[in-house]
């Protein structure tokens, strides 16, 4: 079974001097590619760097989380667009999206900061226009703004992808109805998070894209453990399963469908 983590971050894996460890994890469990995900100007330079010396094993976006937009957003945005200058461009634009999750408890500070991320998202949409890239969408409790924000920004639906999706079918069937897509971590094997196997059955093959979040939302049996590439394997059984599909099979179709959207043969 060969597989594509799309959503990883590697950069405690080189701080903890463990790439090549976890590359040979992920090689040895049949995951040959993965797409390490951009979020600030603390990683966007490591990660060109990593697909540089990495190439068709090691790909990479750039985008600022909203977790990290404060006072300074826009000069961080304005640093974004050079890198798609440069040789390997990022296969994305992200992550990028909405985080209402821990928003300071003074209102007005809340809604100040729910503006930057706003601003921050709409400015990323339009980058990712220009460039003509995909986006990962990163959504906490923000579910329905992150919709309203690309509906009225024009952005193409079927380029979007909402990574670690965390809502239930219904939702599911709001994002693919659109055209978007979602894409699953290993929040699928956890015991409590059975509005998401729902979501998984809701939306199918033909759009499914598997990922690990790593180091974040290790699996069953792992869970608790940092997470790596190599556990998105169990992942994708787990939806196999949901699917009612051979492992192969699924396997086969989620490259498939990271190889299109990210454009990874372009």
């Amino acid at each position: 079974m060969e597989l594509i983590d799309t959503h990883c971050h590697l950069a405690k894996s080189v701080q903890a001097r463990k790439l090549n460890e976890v590359l040979a994890n992920a090689a040895e469990a049949g995951v040959g590619r993965m797409i390490t995900i951009g979020t600030s100007p603390e990683d966007w330079k490591l990660y060109a760097e990593l697909a540089a010396a990495h190439p068709g094993q090691i790909y990479w976006t750039a985008g600022l989380h909203p977790s990290d937009v404060d006072k300074d957003f826009r000069d961080h945005l304005t640093a974004l667009a050079p890198f798609w200058t440069e040789d390997p461009h990022p296969v994305a634009v992200g992550e990028i999206g909405l985080d209402y999750f821990r928003l300071p408890k003074d209102q007005d500070e809340a809604a100040k900061i729910k503006r930057y991320q706003y601003d921050a998202f709409r400015f990323q949409l339009d980058l990712a226009l220009q460039f003509d890239m995909p986006v990962v969408v990163h959504s906490r409790a923000s579910f329905d703004d992150c919709i309203k924000t690309i509906d009225a920004s024009g952005f193409p639906w079927e380029r979007v992808v909402f990574h670690c999706f965390a809502e239930g079918a219904e939702e599911m069937q709001r994002l693919n109805s659109r055209g978007g897509r979602g894409s699953f971590t290993g929040i699928v094997t956890f015991k409590n998070a059975e509005a998401m196997r729902q979501a998984v059955v809701e939306q199918g093959l033909e759009k499914l894209m598997v990922e690990t979040d790593a180091p974040y939302l290790a699996p069953e049996p792992h869970r608790g453990k940092p997470c790596e590439p190599a556990m998105v394997r169990h992942t994708a059984e787990k939806c196999a399963v949901l699917l009612k599909v051979d492992p192969e099979a699924l396997a086969e179709r989620t490259t498939k469908n990271a190889e299109d959207f990210f454009n990874l043969n372009g």
